[in-house]
């Protein structure tokens, strides 16, 4: 079935041949490029329809990919973030952001969704609800060159089941922040040689999180104001009686220093603080312990004011006590465009649209949707050309640089122009394929999504 594939999709998907054994990779091939090429809803059914094999007496092989083969889903998300590194990342830091986001799905068959506060449209005086599947993503926070800004790479995704799910099958629940500890621990693995940064939001500030994963990588997230800090320990003599300290004198919370007139500020100009180009803050840092009852970890800490005045006063931490207070805010700040992708992947991906009903189907579809993200932002950087991806402008709206809109248009293009899809003026049987082409694009273009 490769024959029906454009030549250049199997060029791309090459590196990742030895994650699916047998024939199930000829039908992982016609699946991704159909869900390349579908325009709306992102079911196996529009896949095929898209690929010309609607009316295939072996639908249902394509099918059982997603329901019943057998593959590892972690070790694609392994293969995918050595080749983002590997193309966006070539050295310094690897930065990562990690959130959650909902995936809202619906149906008694769905067995793992359950009802969670709605990110988007909830704010500290409105809790909305909203039913679904709750997904963590751990994304690469790389810039894109020809893109001009930071992009969130989506390369690991794991469902992270609700509590009522847990109790139904007997298992014990485990928290969202168990499952942000195992993936960060798990990315450490995957790329020992290199230092990772992971960025998070303030669901991910906990102490046991921040602890467990520290040795391994470094965490910046965000710090309440009223945190207990303390000095670290001091140091305990031969002839000291009692148990050993774990705490020294406390420290003023941080609402305290902004308060206090004696607080050091010194004054730095951050890129894309809230989606400005520059923004003039005053920051103040220090080291302290931050500590709970039971538990305890090492941090930087850095107080931000705004200089401006748009913003109230707010704190961030960070696991790497040498970190500088503008390094810690600038790759914060790229965990923003995390957002952007959750967006764009429903926009442009079809996430939300699929209908697969098992339980191993719906662990595979969202995350490869997801996955497929990174994979065309590869896959444009590799054949923008001396050009690079020039975005598609209309007169009455400007536009600076190219979005993921118009790098999945130049995948597209790539795909449809291939030698499989196009047709030579010296073959016997062009006219046949010139005419079979037009009625998939006409076909393509006419169906509803």
């Amino acid at each position: 079935m490769v024959g029906s594939v454009p030549r250049s999709l199997v060029d791309w998907m090459w590196p990742f041949i030895w994650c699916f054994p047998g024939a199930t990779w000829d039908h992982v091939l016609v699946l991704v490029s159909g869900a390349l090429l579908s325009p709306g809803r992102r079911t196996v059914t529009a896949a095929l329809r898209v690929m010309d094999l609607d009316q295939s007496a072996s639908f249902a092989v394509y099918h059982r990919v997603l329901s019943t083969a057998r593959w590892s889903a972690r070790r694609v998300a392994h293969r995918l973030l050595r080749l983002l590194v590997a193309a966006f990342v070539r050295d310094g830091p690897v930065v990562i952001g990690l959130d959650d986001t909902i995936e809202r799905r619906w149906g008694a068959k769905i067995k793992a969704r359950g009802i969670y506060r709605d990110p988007v449209r909830s704010s500290h005086g409105h809790f909305v609800k909203a039913s679904g599947l709750r997904w963590l993503c751990v994304m690469l926070l790389a810039p894109i060159p020809w893109a001009g800004c930071v992009w969130a790479l989506p390369f690991l995704t794991i469902l992270a089941p609700s509590e009522r799910y847990a109790q139904k099958q007997g298992r014990r629940h485990k928290k969202l922040t168990d499952w942000g500890r195992q993936a960060l621990l798990q990315t450490a693995r995957w790329l020992p040689d290199r230092r990772i940064v992971a960025v998070a939001d303030s669901s991910f500030s906990v102490i046991e999180l921040l602890r467990s994963v520290s040795p391994h990588l470094d965490v910046v997230t965000r710090l309440r104001l009223d945190a207990g800090l303390y000095e670290p320990p001091p140091a305990r003599h031969p002839r000291d009686k009692g148990r050993p300290r774990v705490k020294g004198a406390r420290l003023p919370t941080l609402t305290a220093r902004v308060a206090d007139p004696t607080t050091p500020w010194q004054q730095v100009v951050i890129q894309g603080w809230y989606g400005k180009t520059q923004h003039r803050l005053d920051v103040a840092t220090g080291t302290a312990l931050w500590h709970h009852p039971g538990r305890r970890v090492l941090i930087r800490w850095v107080l931000v004011r705004d200089a401006e005045g748009d913003r109230e006063p707010q704190a961030f931490l960070c696991t790497d006590l040498d970190a500088e207070p503008t390094e810690i805010l600038g790759w914060f700040v790229r965990r923003w465009r995390v957002e952007v992708t959750l967006a764009e992947v429903r926009r442009h991906l079809g996430v939300e649209t699929q209908r697969q009903w098992s339980d191993l189907a719906i662990l595979r579809t969202t995350p490869a949707l997801l996955g497929l993200f990174s994979l065309v932002t590869l896959w444009a950087d590799r054949i923008k050309g001396q050009l690079g991806v020039l975005p598609d402008r209309v007169r009455w709206y400007p536009k600076a640089e190219p979005t993921f809109s118009d790098a999945l248009a130049l995948v597209r293009r790539e795909l449809w122009t291939s030698p499989t899809f196009a047709t030579s003026p010296d073959h016997r049987e062009s006219a046949k394929n010139t005419d079979s082409l037009l009625n998939r694009l006409i076909r393509v273009a006419c169906n509803p999504p």
